[in-house]
C-alpha cells in the first residue's frame, strides 16, 4: 500500500500529467512506473522497457553497466517496447519450402527479423504480473534471458511474451535486454570483459531491488533461459557463486559445457581486427587512444566492422565471433573441471533440451551449403546440447543440488518450419531448437498466427504449470508436480510431449546419453552458440 500512495503521490504532483489516475502503477528506483493491460491477457499488466542501468554511451560504452537510480518524482510510462540492443541479424532466410502459412513467420519471429527500433540506450526490461499493487502477494518470479548466439536481439520476440504464462500460472514474469555482439563482448583492452553478462546481473540486481512492488517475491527468483542464454544462467552459478541472489536456475538447451568461450588472446585480436578497420589503429597504439576512439564511432560502422571479422575454423556452423570470453571473473576456462570439483552454487536446476535440436540449424546449414548427413547433424545436436546437458545435471546430483532434467518431443503443425520432403531430411524441422519456449511461454498461436490443437493446448498448460511449480518451491516443487528428481541411473528423465501428449513420460537416461564421450568435447556443435 506504501508504494501505491508514493506512487499516487508522484503522479498527483506532475501538474501536467497525461496517465490516467486508475492506471495501474508501481514506485521503484527508476521512478514510478506506469503500466497497462496485456493485448491478449487483460487480467495480466505489463510494464514495458523499464529502465535498469544507464544507457551504456560514451564513456560507458563497452563497459560494465552503471546502475540507474531516477530522480525524485520521476514517472514513466511503461507502455511501449523498448529499443533492441544493436546487432548484426541473420540475413533473412531463403530457404523455398518452409511450410504453409506459417513457417517462414515463425522463423522470422525466432531470429529476431521484426521492424524494431535499435538502439545502444537498451538496457531495460519488462515486467508482467496480476494485480501489480499487491505488494503482499508475494509471487515467484521468473526473469528470463533469451537467446541468439549473443548476437541477436530477443525480447520483443511474441516467442517470449510474458502475458500467458503469467495468467496461467500467476508468477511475476521479467524479460531482459542485454547487450549483443561487440557491444556486449568487446575484448577491449582496460575495460571489464563481458559487459553484457554483468547487464544480466544489473537486472536481476534491480528485479531483486524492485519486484515487490510487482507482487513479487524477491526470495523466489528464478533464473531462466534459452541457448546463449541457457549457457548464460550456468554460468551464473559459477560466476556468482557466493551470492547467486536467485532461488533456482533453468538453462534450456544450452550449460557452461556447450561451446568452449574465446580466450583473452583470441578477443583482443577480434577487438583490434575493428579497431583497424575503422581507424582507430592497433595493438601497437597507446590501449587507451584506441578505445576513446572506437567510442565515438558511429554504431553502424561498428557493427559493419564486426561483421567483417572473419569466424574461428570449425567443424560445423560458422561461430559467432564476438561473445563471451575467458576472464576468470564471469567466464572461465575450464567448466568440466570447475563442475567436477562442484565449484558452483548449490541451488535448484531444471535443465534439458528439444528432441531435434538441429532441426533449426539445417536452415543454416543450408544457406552455407553444408550438405551435412544425418548422422553429421545428429553429431552437432548431442555435443552442443543433449551431451552437455547430460554432464550439467550429472555433476549437479553428485553434489547434492535437487536436480530435474527433461527432453521435449513436440512437433505441432502450427509451429513446424519445414517437412520431411523439403530437402534438409526425412525428418522435417521436428523439437527444433526453442521450440518448447511456445509452450512455457504459452505464445505458440502468436508466434504462427495459428490456433493450436487440443494436445497443444493441454501441453502448454502442462509446462507452464511445471516451470511455476519449480519457481514457488524449487527445492521441491517439480517433486509435488509429480515429477522425480534426476539421477543418472534412475528412470528420471521427463520426457515432454512424447507422441504429441502433454502426460510425462519418465525414461533412463541412458536411452539418449550412452554416445556421449567420455570426456566433454563441444567442437563438433561448434556454431550452436
Amino acid at each position: 500500500m506504501q508504494h501505491f500512495l508514493l506512487a499516487a503521490t508522484a503522479i498527483a504532483s506532475l501538474s501536467q500529467s497525461t496517465v490516467a489516475f486508475n492506471s495501474p502503477h508501481v514506485l521503484t528506483t527508476s521512478g514510478t512506473i506506469i503500466g497497462h493491460k496485456a493485448l491478449n491477457r487483460t487480467d495480466v499488466t505489463e510494464f514495458l522497457g523499464i529502465r535498469y542501468a544507464e544507457a551504456p554511451v560514451g564513456a560507458l560504452r563497452f563497459a560494465a553497466p552503471k546502475k540507474y537510480v531516477a530522480q525524485e518524482g520521476t514517472v514513466f510510462e511503461a507502455s511501449k517496447w523498448s529499443a533492441d540492443c544493436p546487432s548484426n541479424k541473420p540475413p533473412l532466410s531463403s530457404f523455398p519450402n518452409f511450410t504453409q502459412p506459417s513457417g517462414l513467420r515463425v522463423w522470422k519471429n525466432f531470429a529476431a527479423q521484426n521492424s524494431n527500433s535499435a538502439s545502444e540506450d537498451c538496457l531495460k526490461l519488462n515486467v508482467w504480473t496480476k494485480h501489480p499493487n499487491d505488494t503482499e502477494a508475494r509471487k515467484p518470479v521468473l526473469v528470463f534471458l533469451h537467446g541468439g548466439r549473443f548476437q541477436i536481439p530477443g525480447p520483443h520476440s511474441p516467442f517470449y511474451s510474458g502475458q500467458h504464462l503469467s495468467d496461467a500460472e500467476d508468477p511475476v514474469v521479467v524479460t531482459i535486454n542485454y547487450r549483443l555482439g561487440i557491444f556486449g563482448f568487446s575484448g577491449a583492452p582496460g575495460v571489464e570483459a563481458n559487459a553484457a553478462l554483468h547487464d544480466h546481473r544489473a537486472a536481476v540486481e534491480w528485479v531483486r531491488d524492485n519486484i515487490a512492488a510487482f507482487g513479487g517475491d524477491p526470495s523466489r527468483i528464478v533464473l531462466s533461459g534459452q541457448s546463449a542464454g541457457g549457457a548464460s544462467v550456468d554460468y551464473w552459478s559459477f560466476a556468482w557463486k557466493a551470492d547467486p541472489i536467485v532461488s533456482g536456475l533453468i538453462p534450456m538447451s544450452g550449460t557452461s559445457l556447450s561451446f568452449l568461450p574465446n580466450t583473452q588472446d583470441y578477443s583482443r585480436m577480434l577487438w583490434y581486427n575493428v579497431s583497424q578497420t575503422v581507424g582507430c589503429g592497433g595493438p601497437n597504439d597507446d590501449s587507451a587512444e584506441v578505445l576513446s576512439c572506437v567510442r565515438s564511432m558511429n554504431t553502424a560502422v561498428l557493427l559493419a566492422a564486426a561483421a567483417r571479422v572473419p569466424p574461428l575454423p570449425t567443424q560445423a556452423t560458422a561461430q559467432a565471433t564476438f561473445h563471451p570470453t575467458v576472464d576468470n571473473v564471469t567466464v572461465f576456462a575450464d567448466y568440466e573441471r570447475l563442475s567436477a570439483s562442484g565449484a558452483f552454487a548449490k541451488i535448484p536446476l531444471l535443465a534439458g533440451n528439444t528432441n531435434f535440436e538441429q532441426g533449426w540449424y539445417k536452415l543454416a546449414g543450408y544457406a552455407a551449403r553444408l550438405n551435412f548427413t544425418e548422422t553429421r547433424w545428429d553429431l552437432f545436436a548431442e555435443r552442443a546440447f543433449m551431451c552437455p546437458t547430460a554432464y550439467t545435471t550429472n555433476y549437479r546430483v553428485q553434489y547434492g543440488v535437487p536436480t530435474w532434467r527433461y527432453r521435449y518431443h513436440g512437433d505441432w503443425h502450427n509451429l513446424r518450419l519445414y517437412n520431411g520432403t523439403a530437402g534438409l531430411g526425412p525428418r522435417g524441422s521436428g523439437a527444433y531448437h526453442g521450440s518448447d519456449l511456445n509452450m512455457v511461454f504459452g505464445t505458440a498461436e502468436d508466434v504462427s498466427g495459428l490456433e493450436n490443437t487440443p494436445a497443444e493446448d493441454a501441453t502448454s498448460n502442462y509446462m507452464m504449470g511445471a516451470w511455476a511449480a519449480f519457481a514457488r518451491d524449487s527445492k521441491e516443487g517439480l517433486e509435488q508436480y509429480g515429477w522425480p528428481k534426476y539421477s543418472p541411473n534412475g528412470t528420471t528423465l521427463v520426457q515432454l510431449a512424447y507422441n504429441s501428449s502433454a502426460a510425462p513420460v519418465f525414461v533412463d537416461p541412458d536411452v539418449y546419453d550412452v554416445s556421449c564421450p567420455l570426456k566433454n568435447d563441444p567442437l563438433p556443435g561448434r556454431g550452436a552458440f
